[in-house]
């Protein structure tokens, strides 16, 4: 299964409020912009995924498997350096178990 790099929803809040802080106090007045990946650097597959969810919900849930969409790459992980070097800005909260058990905990309030 394909690997990808997950966030959790506070630390990209957390690194939009750091990048927009860097915009207004920085000394170049350019308007130019400096591309910044806010990530953790670390991939999970979607079978991780998957049983990381079944673990944190309890609950057995069908998963149907099918071939790789055309272009999709088998990985894609985020370089965050930028983001700490620049920012001092690093993902806190994005352990796998951590988003899943926070969007679970979410949902389970019932707030869709």
């Amino acid at each position: 299964s394909c690997i990808r790099d997950y966030i959790h929803v506070m630390d990209l809040a957390t690194g939009h409020v750091a990048a927009l802080e860097h915009m207004l106090t920085r000394e170049d007045a350019s308007g130019a912009f400096t591309p910044i990946n806010l990530g953790t650097g670390q991939g999970y597959s979607v079978n991780e995924v998957i049983k990381t969810a079944k673990r944190v919900t309890n609950r057995a849930f069908p998963v149907v498997y099918s071939g790789r969409r055309p272009g999709d790459p088998s990985m894609l992980i985020s370089d965050p350096s930028r983001a700490h070097a620049l920012l001092g800005w690093r993902a806190e909260h994005s352990s796998l178990e951590n988003i899943i058990t926070d969007t679970w905990n979410f949902m389970q309030r019932g707030q869709r």
